[in-house]
Order: C-alpha cells, then structure tokens, then sequence
C-alpha cells in the first residue's frame, strides 16, 4: 500500500520532494527515498512532466492503423521519432498500431494524416479519431488505481493551483526543458541546467511559471506487468450520442480504467484497461462494460508493447 500511496503522491505533485512526501504519507523520508528508488529499479516507475494539451488548447487525435504483417515495427519506429506523438502502440496480433498526436490547432495535423500516413508503405488502413472529451487519465487526474491517498493528502502535496487569469504557453525556447522533463521530471534545477545550457536560477524562474499557469502536468509510468497487471487492451465502444457523458463517467470510476475519452468516428469512444489477467478481464467486460446502458458495440485490442510512452521513446 505504501507503494502505492508514493505513486499516487508523485501523479499529485511529481516534483514534491521525499521530506514533503514523508510528512504526507507518516514515514520517514529515508522510507520514501528507499521505496522510491527501488519503485524505479523493479516497477520501472518514471515521473514525467509534461504541457497540458487541454490547457494549452491542442487538438488531440488517436489514430489507429493496420499494417501489413511484419509491417507495425518500423512504421511504429516512425511514429515515435515524431516530436507531437506522446504514445505509440503495438496491438492485435502484431498489424495493429495505436498512437495518440497532441497538435495545436494550427500545427502540422493535415501533414500527418492527409499525407505522410497514407503513404507509408505496407499500411493497409488507417482511421483518426480526434478527442472531444477527456474522462480518465493524462491531464485530466490520476486513475483509479492510483487514488489511495484522502483530499487532506492530497492537498497538503498539491502545487499552488494554475492561476486561470495567466494562459498558459510554450515557446519554442522551452523546447530543451521539456525534452529533459519528458524523460525525469526529477531533475534537480542544477541538472536542468546542465540539459539546457541555462543558469539555475533561469531553470527555476520558468519551472516555477509553467507549473503556476498550468501548462505542465506530472504523469508517473509504471510497467503493469511488474505490479501484476498483465492483460493490458484498448477497448474501442461504439456509444449512443446521448449516453456518452454516462459512459464516460462510469469508467472513470472504473479502477480498471488508466484512460478514457470520447472521440469522434465510428467507434466514440476510446479506453485503456489494465486487468491482472484475461479471465479478470473478460468479467470486467461482462459484469462492467458490457451492462452499460448505452454500450452498442465493443472492439477489444491488447496492447503487445509499447513503442512510445508518456512521450519517451522506450
């Protein structure tokens, strides 16, 4: 439980330090540290930040392709080196790619869907979703499974709240911080400084800023397999129009749920679920899913590997 009570307080505040932790959570700060650091070595737990599409405005598409078999490496390969995607997927059977793209409105989105897709070699379909409500998962808030912590705690590790008055933005100079914060949003301000070429106390200054208007959020990936997760898939539900807030908020009460969200296309809407095994999952999707009122269609395809997580290349 303690694991996870670290889990949940690093998806609160991932740059909350182990004293602040320990005083939160009733240990000691060498507890923290130690389970921390051995939630790193053996469940691959890695605290990232990242800027808040829905704050930031971007348009968010989930697009799903078929490939040719022998086909989903290298065209996944790709995917992943582009600097908008922020996960991508292997499924099926191996000729099934999921990937999510996070553009502004004004951003490369026809380039990508209209032109260098459809001529990749060896694609065989490709279908784009683009997110029009967020659920469960990513900057909307911790899932399910990470809520073990009570609202004091919470409160009591929560960064200042986003003053609304202030948008939030990026510039292009940003760039070097959040490459760095994409891969450890740990770093100390002396190594920020060190990726970026800043001083420390300019390192500082724009942290501070991002996170005080909002543009950064804190996510924290862990592998499921080493937690005892081990059937992982992407459910695709095809939801009447007026059930789908419903919907919606049925799952994200789910703690099988990591992610959910409505979507345009055929199917409407789009979930993550992590469950201990099949059979856990064929009772989730039976006795939970399948009950739901206004649920006409589910299209369930596991995850084999992940390519690109939380925006880092794996």
């Amino acid at each position: 439980m303690l694991d996870r009570r670290i889990i949940h307080a690093l998806r609160v505040h991932g740059r909350a330090g182990f004293r602040e932790m320990a005083a939160v959570l009733g240990v000691s700060d060498q507890t923290v540290a130690r389970r921390y650091r051995t939630l790193r070595e053996r469940a691959g737990v890695r605290v990232v930040a990242r800027p808040d599409p829905i704050r930031l405005g971007y348009e968010r598409w989930i697009i799903r392709l078929h490939t040719a078999p022998g086909a989903a490496e290298p065209i996944a390969a790709a995917l992943a080196r582009r600097p908008d995607t922020t996960w991508v997927s292997i499924m099926s059977a191996g000729t099934e790619i999921g990937c999510n793209v996070e553009v502004p409105v004004v951003g490369d989105r026809d380039s990508l869907l209209l032109q260098k897709l459809p001529r990749t070699p060896r694609l065989v379909s490709v279908s784009a979703h683009c997110v029009i409500h967020s659920f469960a998962g990513g900057a909307v808030g911790p899932d399910n499974l990470q809520l073990p912590l009570t609202p004091a705690e919470v409160a009591g590790l929560a960064p200042p709240p986003a003053d609304d008055d202030r948008p939030a933005a990026v510039a292009d100079s940003d760039r070097p911080l959040l490459d760095a914060l994409s891969l450890d949003g740990r770093l100390t301000h002396a190594q920020l400084a060190t990726a970026t070429g800043w001083s420390e106390s300019a390192v500082r200054r724009r942290l501070d800023d991002l996170i005080r208007t909002g543009t950064l959020y804190f996510d924290v990936e862990v592998d499921p397999d080493r937690l005892g997760f081990h059937a992982r898939v992407l459910l695709w539900l095809a939801v009447a129009p007026s059930r789908l807030a419903s919907v919606g908020a049925a799952l994200a009460s789910h703690e099988e749920i990591v992610f959910a969200a409505a979507t345009t296309g055929a199917t409407n809407v789009v979930a993550t679920v992590i469950c201990s095994d099949m059979e856990a999952l064929y009772r989730y999707l039976t006795e939970r899913v399948g009950v739901l009122d206004g649920v006409e269609r589910v299209e369930t395809a596991p995850l084999l590997r992940h390519v690109k997580q939380v925006g880092s290349v794996r």
